[in-house]
Order: structure tokens, then sequence, then C-alpha cells
């Protein structure tokens, strides 16, 4: 009966050390997920930072530039010049002491007029070219570096899905009032559960230039309230639809939808900083909320004082 009761006591002890090391192991796998996690976040603000100051001096350099008289669209690949030909006059006949016949006089004038036509239809023909080379040298029109040139749609997410080659990015299908839904690709699975992301009316900027992301075409972005510790999606007012337009009081929309943004010129880049919420979380672009004529403004659910990007 001893040696019973000795083994039962060896067993729960065994039992208790078993969960014991269970116990440890989640503690230590705690511990790991939260230094990485705190490691994370971490590099992540460092890097909102820095990305912070090189818009604020790319803003800066193109202030400086203009400034400066500095035209901040390029100027189309420049044509080279055609090459003039240069004609040498005819050789003057030789002389002949001997008075020529008249009939033989008559044929000579008729073909130094021919040459003297020839001439001036040529150089007519180099002036127009060179005149249709000048006016393609001219530049476009200059596309203005404020939130007009942004085309800012209300959307709602139709289908949604993880991507398949990346952990961290949604795959969306946004009906934005056209005739077949866009396809969106955005890096929100950390900060939003899929489920909320179903059916959920955002805005979107729907000219940027579309963009491969792990393979597949992103055709908009999803506009956010950023921060490097959160970020939320931007709510329309009750009543916006698929199609509705963001606008701005004091900024006039053109009546088309503006035009795709080349990324060379950083049209985006210059105009982002100054979309931000404000402390009360309204979507401003300089202090003037995004709008949905007749309907209401567009808001954060808690973030203020954020980027919105």
């Amino acid at each position: 009966m001893a040696s019973s009761a000795v083994v039962q006591r060896l067993e729960q002890r065994a039992q208790m050390a078993d969960e014991l090391i269970v116990k440890l192991k989640q503690q230590v796998g705690e511990l790991k997920q939260c230094a990485e996690e705190r490691e994370a976040r971490q590099l992540t603000a460092e890097n909102a930072q820095l990305t912070q100051e090189v818009d604020r001096l790319k803003k800066k350099l193109i202030q400086l530039e203009i400034r400066n008289g500095i035209n901040q669209v390029p100027l189309p690949t420049s044509i080279a010049k055609a090459s003039v030909t240069n004609e040498q006059p005819p050789a003057p006949a030789p002389k002949n002491n001997a008075p020529a016949p008249a009939e033989n006089a008559k044929p000579a004038e008729t073909n130094a007029n021919k040459e003297n036509k020839k001439e001036k239809k040529e150089g007519g023909n180099k002036k127009e070219k060179k005149e249709g080379k000048k006016k393609q040298q001219q530049p476009a029109a200059a596309v203005p570096l404020d939130v007009t040139a942004l085309d800012l749609r209300i959307g709602r997410i139709v289908d949604v899905k993880k991507h398949p080659d990346a952990d961290s990015l949604y795959v969306e299908q946004v009906d934005c009032g056209e005739e077949m839904p866009r396809t969106v690709v955005s890096g929100l699975v950390k900060h939003i559960p899929i489920e909320q992301m179903q059916d959920k009316v955002v805005i979107l900027c729907c000219n940027m230039k579309p963009a491969k992301m792990r393979g597949i075409l992103s055709q908009a972005m999803v506009m956010c309230a950023s921060s490097p510790e959160k970020v939320e999606l931007i709510n329309p007012p009750a009543g916006a639809v698929p199609g509705d337009r963001v606008s701005f009081n004091g900024y006039q929309m053109s009546e088309s939808f503006p035009p795709q943004m080349n990324p060379k010129k950083k049209i985006f880049e210059s105009i982002s900083p100054d979309l931000r919420t404000s402390d009360k979380g309204v979507a401003t672009y300089k202090g003037v909320p995004f709008e949905i004529q007749g309907k209401g403004i567009c808001k954060a659910p808690t973030m203020t004082n954020s980027l919105i990007k």
C-alpha cells in the first residue's frame, strides 16, 4: 500500500512538472513575441519619421525650385535639328566670244527659273518643319500641385481575401461606381480584421498609376489615417454611395476625373503631407474637410492629428 501511494505521488508530481513546463514554454513564447513586436514597433516608428523627413525635404526642394523659376513639368524629348544641306550655286557657263543664237538663250533662262523655284520651295518646307518642331517642344500644361490633382472617390469593398503570396496584404474588389470593380491591394492585414473590410464603404484615390504588388495589379489606393502604431479607414458620411466624388470647399474640382498621375513627377508625394485628420478626427487637406456634397464630411473613427495616406 505504501509503495502504491508513493507511485501515485510521483505520478502527480510528474504531471505537475509537465504542466509547469508547458506554462514556462508559453511564457517564453509570449516574451519572444513581445520583444519582436516591440522591435517591430520601434523600427516602424523610425521608418515613419524618416519617411516624413524625406517628404518634408522633397516638398521644400520643390518649393525652392518653383521659387527660382524652375519648371516642374519635364520637357518632352528634344528633337534633333534637321541638317541643312548647303547647295553650291551652279557653275557659270563658259564664255563664248561668238554671239549665241537667240533661240539657245531662252532655254538657259528657263532652267535658271526652275532652279530658283526649287530653292524657294525647299526653303519654305524647311521653315515649316522648324516651326512644327518648335510646337512639339513646347511643354504640356502643368498639373496643379494641390488636392484637385487627386481623383478621390467613394467605393464599397464587395469582396476581400488575403494575398496568396503575402501575409500582410489584402486583395479587394471595390465597386467605384464604374462598369467593373477595381482590384485593390492594401497592406492592412495587421491593422484591420478581414470581417471589418467586407462590404466596407471607403475612400479611394483612383488615379494612381496601377502597380503590381507581389504579382497582383492594384488599380487604386484605400485612404487611411495612419501613424506608426495604428491605422484606421476613413469613414465617408452616411448616404455616400460608390462613385461619389470627394470635394474641398474653395478648390475648384474639374467636371471630368483628374488624369492618371505620373510617379516620376511625385505629385501625390507633394500633396500628401497636407492630408491630415484634425483634432476632432475630420479628414482634411490644409484644414479643409473631405466632403461629399449634400451628404456630409469624412472622419476617422478615433485617430486625430494623423497623416492620411
